[in-house]
Parts: C-alpha cells; sequence; structure tokens
C-alpha cells in the first residue's frame, strides 16, 4: 500500500455548495460564497478587510502593487521560502534581499534583518514557515524605524497565531493559501488581508483589473471605469463555494490535525534524544497549525537514505526548498546578505512527513516505517 505524502480533505458539503452556487446563476467572482469567506476571514482575523484571490501568489502580487515599488526598490525575506515570495516583487522590477533563517522555528532571522537595510529598502516579507509565527514585535519595531511596510506571507498559517494575534493579521498586509496542500483548502486559491485601512480601496481596484467595479456594485458610483493598475485577481465562485465548505470545519480540521502533529512528536522524541534528528521548534508565545511535520536529519546523506527506504517501504515524503539566493533566478534577480549558513544547511537536511486528515489509520505504520529508517 502506498501512503502519499498528501491527499486532499473534503468535509462533505463541498459539491453541494458547488450546486448551490450555479443553482444562484452566478459563476463569476464576488458572489454569495465569496462574500461568506471574505466576511469569515475578516471576523477570524480582525483584518479590516479580507478579500479572495485565485492564489497567494495573486495575493502576493496585490501587495506588491500596493507598496507601488519601483524598479531597483529592495525587498527584505528570507532565502527558504516558496518562489512565489520572490517572485511577485521581482515583477514590479524590485530587488529581493536575501536574509538568513533561524535555526529554531527556520523563520526569518530578526536580528539580521536591520543590517540589510539600505536607502532603496520599501519593505520586509515575514513568511511564518510551517505555521509558526516570526518575531513579529521585534520586525514591527524595524519596520517603524526605518518607515517600511511589513507583509505577512502566511500562505501556511491559517488558524495559527503570534501572541494571540492571527498570523496574516499583525503588518500592514497579510497573504494566505488554500491550495490543496495547505490546512483549508479549495485547490488553488489565496486571499489578501488588509491591515492598514489606508490599503482597502485601492486592493479593491488592483483586484477588480484596476477598475472601481465594487464601488459601482455598492452604489457609490454611478458606472465603473477603469482607474489605475490592476488584473484579475478573484477566484471563481465554484472555488468560494469549495472553500466555504472548509471554513465552516476549520475549527476541527484543525484539531484533527493537531492530534496527528503530536503523535509524530512524541513518537520521534526518543529519536532526538539520542540525536538521529531534530524535531519542529514552536516557541511558547506562538499557537501553531499542524501546516506540517517535518524532521532535520543530520546531513544530506542521511536525508537521502532516509527518504529511500521510507519510498521503498511505499511512504511518499518530500523536501523544500532550494534556497532562491542560490537558484539560478535568485542569482540573476535579487541578492543575498550574509552567508546563509543555517539556510543551506536546513535546505539539505529537512524532510517533511505525510500529514493529512484520514492518515490516522496509517499514521502508526508512518511512524514505524521512519523509526527503522533512521537506522
Amino acid at each position: 500500500m502506498t501512503i502519499p505524502f498528501n491527499k486532499p480533505y473534503m468535509t462533505g458539503k463541498e459539491l453541494w455548495n458547488i450546486a448551490q452556487a450555479h443553482a444562484n446563476g452566478h459563476l463569476a467572482g464576488d458572489g454569495r460564497f465569496t462574500k461568506l469567506c471574505d466576511g469569515w476571514l475578516e471576523q477570524r482575523t480582525g483584518a479590516h478587510k479580507a478579500l479572495l484571490t485565485h492564489s497567494c501568489t495573486a495575493a502576493l502580487e496585490m501587495t506588491a502593487l500596493l507598496a507601488n515599488l519601483q524598479p531597483g526598490d529592495e525587498v527584505i525575506m528570507p532565502s527558504y521560502t516558496f518562489v512565489s515570495t520572490a517572485n511577485a516583487f521581482v515583477l514590479r522590477g524590485a530587488v529581493p534581499v536575501f536574509v538568513d533563517i533561524r535555526p529554531d522555528t527556520l523563520n526569518i532571522d530578526e536580528t539580521l534583518i536591520e543590517a540589510a537595510i539600505t536607502g532603496r529598502t520599501r519593505a520586509i516579507v515575514a513568511v511564518h514557515y510551517a505555521g509558526v509565527g516570526c518575531e513579529m514585535d521585534a520586525i514591527l519595531a524595524i519596520a517603524a524605524r526605518h518607515g517600511l511596510l511589513v507583509i505577512e506571507d502566511a500562505a501556511q498559517a491559517m488558524m495559527a497565531s503570534y501572541k494571540g494575534r492571527p498570523l496574516g493579521s499583525i503588518g500592514d498586509l497579510g497573504t494566505l493559501s488554500f491550495h490543496e496542500t495547505k490546512n483549508i483548502i479549495s485547490g488553488e486559491g489565496g486571499a489578501l488581508l488588509v491591515n492598514a485601512e489606508r490599503f482597502a480601496e485601492q486592493a479593491e481596484i488592483i483586484r477588480e483589473k484596476g477598475t472601481n467595479r465594487s464601488q459601482f456594485f455598492r452604489g457609490q458610483v454611478d458606472k465603473y471605469t477603469w482607474v489605475d493598475l490592476g488584473s484579475s485577481y478573484l477566484p471563481g465562485e465554484i472555488i468560494a463555494a469549495f472553500l466555504w465548505a472548509q471554513m465552516e470545519e476549520a475549527e476541527r480540521i484543525t484539531r484533527q490535525r493537531l492530534t496527528l502533529w503530536e503523535t509524530y512528536h512524541q513518537w520521534f522524541a526518543e529519536a532526538e534524544g539520542s540525536g538521529k534528528l531534530r524535531r519542529p521548534v514552536i516557541p511558547r508565545h506562538c499557537s501553531h497549525n499542524a501546516h506540517m511535520y517535518y524532521l532535520l536529519l543530520p546531513d544530506l546523506a542521511q536525508r537521502t537514505a532516509f527518504m529511500e527506504r521510507l519510498e521503498a517501504a511505499g511512504i511518499h515524503t518530500v523536501f523544500h526548498y532550494v534556497p532562491l539566493h542560490s537558484s539560478p533566478a535568485g542569482q540573476r534577480l535579487g541578492r543575498a546578505h550574509g552567508d546563509m549558513q543555517v539556510t543551506v544547511s536546513v535546505s539539505e537536511r529537512l524532510v517533511r512527513m505525510p500529514l493529512w486528515l484520514g492518515l490516522e489509520s496509517h499514521q502508526a505504520e508512518v511512524i514505524q516505517q521512519a523509526l527503522a529508517a533512521l537506522g
């Protein structure tokens, strides 16, 4: 039997919601289900405005437009992140400036940010790796001292918090993902959280192809027209209908994932104690969402052997990321500040274990095979 790394979960109401969207006669963006999802996000996070997008990548691109980035402007971010974090800003001509990550949480090392700031720096992107919050108080303080925007890439962080504040709602802007590998899913999908009120009106315009269409439908203008830069960042109503079924069950989904995460954590404690691996670190002031369970092996050779043994047993694991600063595009379009020692080490040693609802009946087998593969 093959145990996949990920298996998309359905609550049972998704197809019914999609049928209702069709019955309502509205399958384009911003229908009833889109509004339900936006409202849920605003209530859940406290964001001034939440706007569903067709991906987290789209939401990140919107933040780059809202930041009014110009060619040559710089944006500080970790190198250990998905390519969309950098691409969104490179598309506006900005330069990603990569700094190293913390060895504990694998988030951006806040103590390295200030030294990377130049006269061209415009924003700091905090990527909440594995749904564990960056040190946002320190990052916000740095941004305030230098007049910079703080953008949260909370793609992995739905239902997680930092000192009681939902991730994605702390900086000026936040982005979320509902990709099928995330906790709350719609296949593809994302959202922009507008926390700084001054960006709300422009965010709507950017999302509606640069028009004031949203104002028109609210009766604020008598016709809508092209008023600014923008693109088509709305998801269709079918995506929102699927997502709404997930949002209604978000608390239960998170609880069940946390149970799976804790099972892994307890079983691998002894192996960590004997020096065979390192388990995830969750600071006491962070509440994570069990987005992933990863292990850090001692070196690349041992990770490779570990993954190959599990693959032979029918258990699929993955690793990530190839650091952006060492990638062909990253070397051409960005620059690294510092030696990136932790980033390089982690990228060679990290392996992600399967974690999806329904894994419960297989998890003991996965763990036993993993412990055997460690030798």
